[in-house]
């Protein structure tokens, strides 16, 4: 700016007749604007400068997010909160709206729906060719089902306090994990967790109730999955290079605290710190199933015999007798899996949350 503005304004003083002061106001203005915009910096501490672009699930929660779209749109509306919308119609519609919102530019992508959005959006996300440019910040309007992704990352289940959290800005740097193998051997990211064994059937018995939500859900599949689990699986488990190989019941791997809407799968975990949280659960009776998934609910499952719990960046997960039934974020990796490799991405994505740490 200041290569062009000089002689020109060198040239107002010197040849009146060729200038005309309105002409260079306006001037002024415009590359003031548009440096402003096309600072990076600047851009990056001014989200509101581009409209940022909500992806929104109108199927999550079998459907009940649809009819809260227009309290969602009035809720941004009364905040005079500008925004481009898009409307999933199908699985994968997500990763390809925030991929291409990433690779055009925009600074502020919001994933509306459940857990199943949130995975898909941040897959579109780090797939983006950037081409130098930052990653867009990322935030969450849960309404979903479960909304464990939220609840790890402290975004509001409340959808006004959400909204609330979107307009304030309040940004952190979140890790994300990363699968290989199963039905993705290019690799899937996830931003909550992975879970493999009985959890991971838990869930497939879950989606299978439409007229439960969240925990409640989550619960029964529970109880129907007691029942076809007699004999665990044998894994051969790497954990940053030191391998146990035994019979578990289900193996748990988080960046975020929750799954199934209720269990506290890693209560202590923090989303910022570059670090798996692993649990891993022995074989029991089916008798004992149920009572160490109690111990979830309430996040004291460290206290059980038959549950270890660490930290890692990378954990590796063979099947020896049996195969690996697996989910990322409540997404399907494999049902008869051999081999997963998983690893941690340490603060790859910026987030806006009430979390401890976050800042305008």
């Amino acid at each position: 700016m200041t290569g062009v503005l000089i002689p020109m304004l060198y040239l107002r003083f010197h040849r009146p007749d060729l200038f005309d002061d309105n002409l260079i106001y306006h001037f002024i203005v415009t590359v003031i604007e548009r440096g402003i915009m096309l600072n990076p910096l600047t851009r990056r501490n001014n989200l509101s400068f581009m409209n940022p672009k909500i992806i929104y699930n109108p199927s999550a929660a079998q459907g009940k997010a649809g009819q809260e779209l227009d309290h969602v749109l009035s809720l941004l509306e009364a905040r005079d909160y500008r925004f481009d919308l898009q409307l999933t119609e199908k699985a994968g519609d997500a990763i390809g709206f925030a991929r291409n919102a990433a690779e055009d530019g925009c600074l502020l992508v919001i994933a509306a729906g459940g857990d199943g959005t949130l995975h898909e959006v941040i897959n579109g996300l780090m797939l983006a060719d950037l081409h130098g440019n930052p990653r867009p910040v990322l935030a969450v309007l849960p309404v979903g089902r479960g909304n464990d992704f939220a609840f790890g990352m402290d975004v509001p289940d409340i959808l006004e306090e959400a909204v609330n959290t979107l307009v304030a800005g309040k940004k952190r740097w979140i890790d994300i994990g990363f699968v290989e193998g199963g039905d993705y051997p290019a690799g899937r990211y996830f931003g909550n967790g992975l879970g493999l064994g009985f959890d991971t059937v838990v869930g497939f018995e879950a989606n299978k109730i439409k007229w439960l939500r969240g925990g409640a859900a989550y619960f029964v599949g529970l109880i129907r999955t007691i029942f076809q689990y007699a004999h665990a699986p044998v894994y051969q488990v790497t954990i940053d290079g030191e391998t146990r190989q035994q019979p578990f019941l289900m193996v748990s791997i988080m960046n975020g605290r929750r799954m199934g809407g209720a269990f506290l799968m890693a209560p202590d975990s923090e989303a910022d710190d570059g670090l798996l949280n692993i649990c891993l659960v022995n074989e029991v009776k089916q008798i004992k199933i149920l009572p160490v998934a109690a111990k979830f609910i309430s996040g004291t499952q460290a206290e059980h015999a038959a549950v270890s719990m660490q930290q890692a960046r990378e954990i590796t997960i063979r099947a020896i007798k049996g195969t690996i039934p697996a989910h990322a974020d409540g997404e399907t990796i494999c049902t008869e899996g051999l081999l997963l490799n998983v690893k941690i991405f340490p603060k790859q994505i910026e987030l806006l949350s009430r979390m401890r740490g976050a800042s305008g």
